[in-house]
């Protein structure tokens, strides 16, 4: 075994999955860099997927940190065509209470020091990011979750999620804003990877875990690391459960995504123009257009 079609990224509290067999631990050199770690080659039931811990196995690196770049280079590499990325977030909304389930279709950016793209240095491409996750693929996760029954667990389908830097929490003042603008979740990670995943033409969707509300709600305390770890366990068990009833029914069934073609009028520089040294860092992204 040396693909698997479907990758799943770990967050704050998914480090491993317990039902992961055959496992072979990749260390997988990029031209972006080292992934957050080694990336975890298994089978899920009888079907071949790579497990990545975000933050690394020991959660050793800030969001700010992450090496987003390598991590989607790295999953490409290995043959990924559907990325599950599971995220703890806080709740901007009444109704999205701890432990429930959000499956975002929207992002709004409000980092300050990612590089999201793997273009430049000679090179020129705008992928279309209007809906910035694969709507086939969050509707496999979100079956997944409905069908399932997980006790504690509202599924929300839809709703925007914040992307902040980080890594201190949210002031109220920021929380409140973000209300206004009918944000529904809060987190550090996810919109980098989404829109990198764009760019690799990976099908991407976040399966975000509601940890805590942000420190809005005026009946409960200010979020704090001890309120996030203490529902981070219960997410984690939950969350394995649905990736894995998620990926037997993308086994069964992959969706059409319009993700996988993402590059075709994307690039806007003729590639004889581009610098050899840019195409070969990017060969795995640009070999089908050439």
């Amino acid at each position: 075994m040396t693909q698997a079609k479907i990758g799943i990224i770990g967050g704050s509290g998914l480090y491993k999955m317990e039902a992961l067999k055959e496992v072979q631990e990749l260390e997988i050199d990029t031209p972006f860099g080292k992934p957050s770690d080694a990336l975890i080659l298994a089978k899920l039931d009888d079907t071949p997927v790579v497990f990545l811990a975000r933050h690394g196995r020991n959660h050793h690196l800030l969001p700010s940190d992450l090496p987003f770049r390598a991590n989607i280079y790295a999953m490409k590499s290995l043959g990924v065509e559907y990325l599950i990325s599971a995220s703890a977030v806080g709740s901007l909304q009444q109704e999205a209470k701890p432990l429930d389930m959000v499956i975002p279709d929207q992002f709004i950016d409000r980092t300050k020091n990612r590089i999201s793209t793997f273009f430049g240095e000679g090179i020129v491409a705008h992928i279309t990011f209007g809906d910035p996750v694969c709507g086939e693929l969050s509707q496999v996760l979100g079956d997944a979750v409905a069908s399932l029954n997980l006790a504690e667990v509202n599924l929300h389908r839809g709703g925007t999620y914040v992307c902040m830097e980080g890594p201190a929490f949210s002031t109220k003042a920021e929380s409140n804003l973000y209300r206004s603008w009918g944000a529904k979740i809060i987190g550090m990670t996810n919109l980098p990877e989404a829109k990198l995943a764009r760019e690799a033409e990976i099908a991407y969707a976040t399966l975000a875990l509601v940890t805590d509300y942000d420190c809005w709600h005026p009946d409960h305390d200010s979020v704090t690391v001890e309120m996030i770890i203490g529902n981070l366990t219960k997410n984690a068990v939950n969350a394995q459960k649905v990736i894995q009833e998620t990926v037997k029914r993308l086994a069964a069934n992959p969706p059409h995504s319009e993700a996988h073609s993402a590059l075709k009028y994307a690039i806007l520089t003729p590639l004889g123009k581009v610098p050899t040294a840019t195409k070969e860092k990017l060969d795995l992204l640009l070999k089908k257009y050439y």
